[in-house]
């Protein structure tokens, strides 16, 4: 009698195991699909419902609560408007055979993104607001200073390179009294000067400027000073004849001077009401003083990265109090001093959100409306904080004060109608 081989047992039995695996797969295949598209459609579902969270940005402030808020986030710009919705039509534009076969896009639907996008911040630096509350900012890659109005309706205008003036590298903003607007040009070695109505009415520096940067003016001095980075040194001009009046610091060195009174690599300037004159001496990560003739005052801060120390200081401003703010580009963040070189306040960090900065370069303030204004390089942006002043804050704290005397008034005299007091129930004293 024949006896089948052991392998051809084995065969038979891994086929039906096969068989039965193939038949359990194949009826769990419509279970599985639905439980697929059941997961799809919960995914696509799910921005539908899922909820927006409110950002309150009216509550960030520095310093934090309890304790007295003297900067107050007030908004960002970034350019003008954009029309998403415009944006999102999901209507084909129609092309030629030959777009097609180029894969170009046709020149109106170019344009139609442009209008619907139009100039947007990318390289911000100098920042400045008139009279009136309107920021101004210079823009490098752009070409352009932009114009926001102070309410913040419409779009904001332009002055355009080769449209309105020639502007290769526009880089500090100032204004005087009369709101003439001088911009400082680092490509073309010179400052412009626009009247109120933004048009170009005066270029001087050309001959005794390489690299201007920075740009303020004393009003009552009559005084335009001129940071010139390469040069180390701040050039005074006067600010009706344009005439150069004097140099501080010493130029010729290399950057390689270190000393009082002199610059390695100068960004910017800031002049308060007295005439006094601050400067950002970038590479040497401090901040100098001078008078109004130009003499050396004072100097403050370190290279390093703690409070009231400096990592390449850029943009300097005055507040209507005579507070110094300092912009510092690489520890990103604002901070305020007095002019004995105290650290008062500091705000910001790395990061994108309100309050934070990315590539911090520009600060100004505006007297009108008592705000700091910055402009940071990598998000192409401008953000704008409310300066409390000391006026204001002294009445906030007397107010506060005398609230918490008005509850502890109230609560002496429940505890005396409770019964807590030297008297009879009814509070009245024996």
């Amino acid at each position: 009698m024949l006896i089948p081989h052991s392998d051809s047992m084995t065969s038979k039995k891994i086929f039906r195991i096969l068989l039965a695996l193939l038949i359990c797969a194949l009826c769990a295949l419509p279970a599985a699909a639905q439980k697929k598209n059941n997961k799809r459609a919960k995914a696509s579902a799910e921005p539908e419902q899922r909820k927006r969270v409110a950002f309150d940005t009216s509550k960030i402030v520095w310093p934090a609560p309890p304790e007295l808020a003297r900067v107050k986030f007030e908004s960002i710009l970034t350019g003008q408007k954009i029309d998403w919705a415009g944006l999102e039509s999901k209507k084909k534009p129609r092309q030629s055979w030959m777009d097609r076969l180029a894969g170009a896009q046709p020149d109106r639907q170019v344009k139609d993104v442009e209008s619907k996008v139009g100039f947007q911040l990318m390289r911000p630096y100098g920042v400045a607001a008139d009279s009136k509350g309107n920021i101004y900012v210079a823009d490098q890659a752009v070409g352009a200073i932009f114009i926001f109005a102070k309410d913040d309706t419409g779009k904001p205008e332009l002055i355009k390179h080769g449209e309105h003036a020639r502007l290769p590298q526009i880089n500090g903003l100032a204004f005087d009294d009369n709101d003439r607007l001088f911009v400082t040009d680092s490509k073309a070695h010179h400052v412009l000067v626009f009247n109120a109505k933004h048009q170009q009415e005066a270029v001087f520096g050309a001959e005794e400027l390489l690299s201007p940067a920075g740009i303020a003016l004393d009003t009552n001095n009559r005084f335009v000073y001129v940071v010139d980075t390469q040069q180390d040194q701040v050039l005074v001009f006067d600010a009706d004849s344009y005439k150069l009046l004097r140099r501080i610091g010493t130029g010729g060195k290399k950057h390689t001077l270190t000393g009082p009174g002199d610059f390695s690599l100068p960004t910017n300037v800031a002049v308060d009401k007295e005439g006094n004159v601050a400067v950002t001496d970038t590479l040497n990560n401090r901040v100098e003083i001078f008078d109004a003739d130009g003499k050396f005052v004072s100097q403050f801060g370190k290279a390093g990265d703690g409070p009231g120390r400096f990592a390449r200081p850029k943009g300097i401003a005055f507040d209507g109090d005579g507070h110094i703010w300092v912009a510092d580009e690489y520890q990103s963040r604002v901070q305020a001093y007095n002019q004995q070189g105290q650290l008062l306040i500091y705000l910001g960090e790395q990061g994108w959100y309100p309050g934070q900065f990315q590539g911090l370069y520009g600060l100004g303030f505006d007297k009108t409306g008592n705000r700091i204004i910055t402009s940071e390089q990598f998000p192409g942006r401008v953000q704008v904080f409310r300066y409390v002043t000391d006026t204001e804050a002294a009445a906030e704290k007397a107010r506060r004060e005398a609230e918490h005397s008005g509850a502890s008034a109230r609560q002496n005299e429940l505890t005396f109608q409770k019964g807590g007091g030297k008297g009879t129930q009814n509070g009245t004293m024996k």
